[in-house]
């Protein structure tokens, strides 16, 4: 039943039931990861008739990749498969090979895994997936931490380790354009994307479903040419070379084909580079830091002319303010509850426009100075209420995931 990228005149019947099944499967799981949406009707009856759900779910999944619909579209994309399978073994009964139909099949897995890894690789070597961690996550105690924000801030943190994984992953895409290193590539894929699927997983990050469908995409590749790696490296044994099968054999069409490779592959990269970078500083604190950028403690709260005490059981009493982002800012209450506010700083004037983000808009409703860059004293109207506050500045540097940074030697572990 291994399927093999040499032409083979008759192939066996388990060989052919099996190209049958995962031709159907993998195509009609490419085409519903992009239009499962369009199916909502049928897919939601089968969930309800044949897998017996009677709550409601939304198609989208609010960008979870494993949400109730995608379970029911996985389920219906199997059975499909399955249906397929058994019509297309009765009406090809007779058929003696499919090398044609697996040639193809092998280009689209390809051409779907390379757009995958390089899409991943890019958005991880510049940073866009995994950031550095935020404020609000600095302040978090560990124990509050998801599974999924947990493995986030530890991606984030190393900006080095998520090139690293980036670049794995672009490799593998790399090497899977031409047929001659696809095998090569696949294998790292398998690994590489192994890894991601264990710690999707592992940490409850909802992307489980298409992570291991990527490996098991890179698998298939990788089983055509299986039979040459065992011999090598695990029965010790010589292999011989071998010619790919081709359904086209003009040479000018390989030769175009090749020279279309070679001038596309750097205009992907390239273009891959400057996007993933102009789209890194967008979304960089760096580029977009705000006059008052920082992590305020509350010194003082006064509202309506009342010292409040720093109870820890007052939700109302504001802990921290932390400015992260340009026109934003979240309160930390006593009670750890995150408030999120616009933020809008008028320097020139030494005002703010500081107001819920979901209540109306309150224009340079307070007054703030600023004494030796660390602290900070906002006096204005929020809503109701009057309120006058002083802040210290933390320093950054205080927290050990900002100060840390690499150490070629330690004396002994910093494990903290």
């Amino acid at each position: 039943m291994l399927l093999s990228q040499i032409y083979k005149d008759n192939w066996s019947a388990g060989s052919k039931v099996f190209f049958r099944f995962i031709f159907s499967y993998f195509l009609l799981y490419i085409f519903l990861m992009f239009a499962s949406g369009l199916f909502e009707t049928p897919f939601k009856w089968i969930g309800k008739t044949l897998i017996g759900l009677n709550y409601d779910y939304d198609v989208s999944g609010y960008g979870s990749g494993d949400n109730t619909y995608a379970y029911v579209t996985l389920f219906s994309n199997f059975i499909l498969a399955i249906i397929i399978t058994v019509f297309w073994s009765i009406l090809h009964k007779n058929q003696e090979s499919y090398n044609k139909s697996f040639y193809w099949f092998l280009v689209i897995l390809r051409v779907f895994l390379v757009a995958a890894m390089l899409l991943y690789g890019f958005v991880k070597v510049f940073q866009i997936q995994f950031q550095q961690p935020s404020f609000v996550k600095l302040l978090q105690p560990m124990g509050e931490y998801s599974p999924m924000g947990l493995a986030w801030t530890y991606m984030g943190y190393s900006k080095g380790f998520g090139m690293f994984a980036g670049i794995m992953e672009i490799l593998g895409g790399v090497l899977l354009i031409w047929r001659r290193t696809s095998t090569l590539g696949a294998f790292i894929i398998i690994g590489v994307m192994t890894q991601v699927a264990m710690m999707n997983l592992m940490f409850d990050i909802p992307v489980k479903l298409f992570s291991i469908h990527l490996v098991l995409m890179a698998v298939i590749i990788f089983m055509t040419d299986a039979k040459r790696f065992t011999s090598v490296f695990i029965t010790n044994k010589a292999t011989e070379t071998y010619k790919y099968y081709h359904p086209v054999t003009s040479e000018g069409y390989h030769k175009i084909i090749n020279i279309f490779k070679k001038i596309l592959l750097p205009i992907i990269l390239v273009a891959g580079c400057i996007l993933s970078y102009l789209g890194q500083l967008n979304i960089s604190d760096e580029n977009h830091r705000p006059e008052l950028y920082g992590i305020w403690k509350v010194k003082t709260f006064v509202r309506n002319y009342d010292t409040i005490p720093p109870l820890t059981t007052d939700n109302s009493r504001w802990n921290y303010l932390l400015i992260e982002r340009k026109d934003k800012a979240i309160v930390k209450t006593m009670t750890d509850e995150l408030l999120k506010h616009v933020f809008i700083t008028d320097t020139t004037r030494s005002r703010i426009s500081l107001y819920h983000e979901n209540n109306a808009k309150d224009s340079l409703n307070f007054k703030y100075e600023v004494e030796n860059s660390k602290y900070l004293k906002l006096n204005g109207k929020l809503e109701k209420d009057s309120l006058s506050i002083i802040f210290t500045k933390i320093e950054l540097e205080k927290f050990p995931l900002k100060s840390r940074g690499f150490h070629w030697i330690n004396e002994r572990p910093f494990n903290r």
